[in-house]
């Protein structure tokens, strides 16, 4: 897909609120950006934006600072975002976090992985369907348990703060934490809350527990905040129809691939590329 060229500048932004401004326009799709602004990860983002001959504001691009392939999050105009990979944003390897359209248009500056699509889904007060179940919060002290849980599947080794600083819970059966599920993004300056972690042992699936700790969250969030965004694998139609009976809906369609500049060689990084599609391919939230 051809990419229309147009008289552009783009650079760099720290202004917070600029930053936001823009966000807010599709803030569903930007829910992880938006709770990036002031969260945790705020100190290890760079952002930069394009803007249009009149001087408004087209594009934006977020990169997570780090040593391995981090996200790049872009949003607007496709010519825009390719603009500032080319100038202002450019980490020679990323995990692209995109649609179809910049994936077309920064297909000309990357090598990208074959994509992995996920649906955002997004839930309100006004259609969230509570499903009830004994699901129970967590706290920072359950944190060694929640890591024998998530062993098991996606991620290892989740420091005492994500318990801490967000909201989880868990279901547990003689004693035994079997499914539990928590935040991404808890953002309540911006009113948005992002689900995720969602993990079952293999033995206890089947029972409606990934449904009612996902349930818990979701209302928790809800009784603080207006929005509550998830993303599903979108080949994942158990998860999807279990999201759609809690309330959750479509918002839009996300395409994350990793990618690697062609204008040099990455063999060396390979085998960690791997390893990173990998560990995000087995988050299925």
């Amino acid at each position: 897909m051809a990419v229309a060229q147009r008289e552009q500048r783009v650079r760099a932004v720290t202004d917070r609120d600029a930053i936001a401004s823009f966000l807010r326009t599709d803030r569903l799709y930007a829910a992880y950006a938006l709770g990036d602004l002031d969260g945790p990860q705020r100190r290890r983002t760079t952002w930069g934006m394009a803007y249009d001959s009149s001087g408004a504001p087209i594009a934006l691009a977020e990169h997570h600072e780090g040593l391995v392939p981090q996200p790049l999050f872009l949003m607007g105009d496709p010519a825009g975002c390719r603009n500032l990979l080319e100038s202002v944003i450019r980490p020679r390897d990323a995990y692209f976090q995109v649609t179809d359209e910049h994936q077309a248009a920064i297909s000309g500056l990357y090598e990208l992985d074959p994509p992995t699509e996920m649906l955002r889904m997004v839930v309100d007060r006004d259609t969230f369907v509570p499903f009830a179940g004994p699901a129970d919060r967590l706290v920072p002290a359950d944190i060694d348990e929640l890591n024998r849980l998530y062993q098991l599947g996606f991620r290892t080794g989740f420091p005492m703060s994500v318990v801490s600083d967000g909201i989880y819970f868990g279901v547990r059966v003689r004693g035994r934490l079997v499914s539990a599920a928590g935040t991404h993004v808890l953002n309540p300056r911006e009113g948005m809350g992002v689900v995720g972690n969602v993990m079952t042992h293999v033995d206890y699936r089947g029972h409606d527990f990934a449904k009612m700790v996902t349930s818990a969250v979701t209302a928790e969030l809800l009784r603080r905040l207006p929005d509550v965004a998830l993303n599903v694998h979108a080949d994942n139609e158990p998860a999807i129809a279990a999201y759609t009976r809690l309330g959750y809906r479509v918002h839009c369609r996300i395409v994350e691939t990793l990618g690697r500049r062609r204008s040099g060689g990455w063999g060396i990084m390979r085998p960690i590329r791997e390893a990173i599609r990998l560990t995000w391919q087995r988050n299925p939230g």
